[in-house]
């Protein structure tokens, strides 16, 4: 299904709707489709009959919303006071250098895509993050390196049962 499909779908149940479901057709968009992309905000904005400024004023102000697809590997780190403390600054800078995307990319080839989160609310692990929703607790910054070459591997063996 196209992404103009989905969110017509989506739209589709908000009969009516005016600017206070805005962020729940977002939210109903972004899970459909994995981001906002511009198309479905312009969709969304005719439907509400908004300007996409405003709509993109709503989802920036939101650090929920995203603009680009995820990679295969969605790698969130958590950095909430107790993962900051024990040290998950560094384990995100690892994570940055060896993938080459900073906060809120995606690697070109759409393998990795890198996050950081206010908190993971698994405190008695820290520093913790989440590949894909798999914990990876108690990280040092040679953790980063060891999880990027496993799921690599990974990506590698999925690519040659294609």
């Amino acid at each position: 299904m196209t992404t103009e499909a989905k969110v017509t779908a989506i739209l589709a149940r908000y009969t009516d709707a005016k600017r206070d479901a805005l962020i729940p057709i977002l939210q109903e968009v972004q899970e459909a489709c994995g981001y906002l992309s511009k198309e479905a905000v312009i969709q969304i904005g005719a439907y509400l009959n908004l300007p996409t400024s405003k709509i993109y004023g709503v989802a920036t102000f939101y650090n929920q919303f995203r603009f680009q697809p995820v990679g295969d590997y969605h790698i969130q780190v958590c950095r909430g006071t107790a993962c900051h403390v024990k040290g998950s600054s560094g384990v995100f800078d690892r994570f940055s250098r060896d993938l080459g995307i900073s906060d809120g990319e995606t690697s070109k080839d759409g393998k990795f895509s890198l996050e950081v989160v206010s908190c993971i609310g698994a405190c008695g692990l820290a520093p913790v993050i989440a590949v894909n929703g798999e914990f990876h607790a108690k990280l040092v910054d040679d953790d980063a390196t060891r999880i990027v070459k496993t799921y690599k591997k990974e990506a590698a063996k999925k690519g040659e049962q294609k």
